[in-house]
């Protein structure tokens, strides 16, 4: 057996309703003054108060950061920091997507070791300490509550990577009712965004690649697999909710000891420059890379195909992995997700830049089981125009 190193949360609490018992479960943890961290959407529907009124009853401050935008940017970090310290925050609490989590994760680590944000992007540069930090997810998808990573917006549109264990949190809370009102649309591309993580960890050539990781990316997509149509499709069933909470946070902890590739490589520059929510970013290129990739990854794609597909059993381990290929490209429809990097407003003539673009992701192409050009990258995203 290969060496390896598996680094995950601390702490991790899984209960429906959880949040509105806060105070109870994380407010030693945050102490008496805790910054809040969301966006506005989350904070629009009212997924946060429960968590506000436990904490504020308990005697505990409360102050609310909610503008985190998508894909944040470097203003996201600075304001908040700046915010943190004029509260004289304790604690940090992040609920929301994988962009509030993110930027939590970041401006505790800033804030807790004094230092400054241009000297942590990178893998392993940040010093520490940081801030108490407990983060809760209200989308089964980026596992962002897992994992010692955050993805910034610097410039127009580039994004940078912060890859530390210091960016763990202290704790995770996944409570299923703050995804009983996600709209189906994006329920689908944060599930496909899940699975993304946990096939491409799996498939990893990354010399962590690991057989914790692997054996949590294969529990990942059983659960997503198994769970992702209902949970679109009748987003009230709590069961099939809670189902991908947890597939997401073991695809989390799965990518972030053995890190993701050339999927998520392509998907950067969609988001970056057209605004393309993450998931669908992924979702929007999945297929057309796997299918780059099966010289180099048919047999372990045949591996896992049926753990999102059961009937690919049945299918001759020769051609499992094309099946498995087909069968997500046939997923992807019938959960509605758009098909082509058109139908979300990308023009032909942006296809160049962006695969000069993905190139700039060293840290995760090198992760890749087939070596991939900027040729390459330009004909992936012409297939999947």
């Amino acid at each position: 057996m290969s060496n390896f190193i598996f680094n995950t949360t601390k702490s991790i609490f899984a209960e429906a309703g959880a949040s509105a018992r806060m105070a109870d479960i994380a407010g030693r943890l945050l102490g008496n003054r805790v910054l809040l961290v969301t966006d506005k959407g989350v904070r629009g529907l009212g997924l946060a108060d429960a968590a506000i009124v436990s904490l504020e009853t308990n005697g505990i401050a409360v102050a609310i950061f909610d503008e985190v935008a998508a894909d944040p940017p470097e203003s996201n970090i600075h304001a908040l920091v700046a915010a943190v310290k004029m509260h004289q925050a304790t604690g940090i609490l992040a609920i929301g997507g994988g962009s509030p989590m993110d930027v939590a994760k970041v401006v505790a680590l800033l804030v807790g070791g004094g230092e400054k944000l241009a000297d942590v992007y990178g893998v392993n540069l940040a010093r520490g300490p940081r801030l108490p930090l407990v983060l809760v997810p209200t989308t089964a998808g980026t596992g962002s509550e897992v994992t010692p990573i955050a993805i910034i917006t610097t410039g127009d549109a580039e994004k940078k990577g912060v890859v530390s264990p210091l960016l763990l949190p202290d704790m995770a809370i996944l409570d299923a009712d703050l995804t009983l009102g996600l709209p189906p649309a994006v329920t689908a591309a944060t599930g496909i965004d899940a699975m993304v993580h946990a096939i491409e960890s799996y498939a990893s050539t990354s010399a962590n690649n690991n057989p914790i990781s692997r054996g949590l990316a294969r529990q990942a997509l059983q659960l997503l697999g198994a769970n992702i149509r209902e949970a679109v499709f009748n987003g009230s069933n709590r069961d099939a909710r809670s189902a991908m909470l947890l597939g997401s946070l073991l695809a989390g902890q799965a990518f972030a000891n053995s890190p993701v590739a050339a999927v998520h490589a392509l998907a950067y520059p969609i988001g970056g420059h057209f605004h393309v929510p993450h998931g669908l970013s992924n979702a929007l290129v999945l297929s057309h890379v796997l299918r780059f990739n099966l010289p180099a990854a048919s047999e372990v794609y045949a591996e896992i195909a049926a753990d999102i597909f059961p009937e690919l059993l049945n299918v001759p381990v020769v051609d499992r992995a094309k099946a498995f290929i087909g069968s997500l490209a046939d997923l992807g429809r019938e959960l509605n997700i758009p098909q082509s990097l058109r139908e979300v407003g990308i023009p032909r003539d942006a296809l160049p830049m962006m695969a000069r673009d993905a190139m700039k992701q060293s840290r995760l192409l090198v992760n890749n089981p087939r070596p991939l050009a900027e040729e390459d990258a330009l004909a992936i995203y012409e297939d999947a125009f």
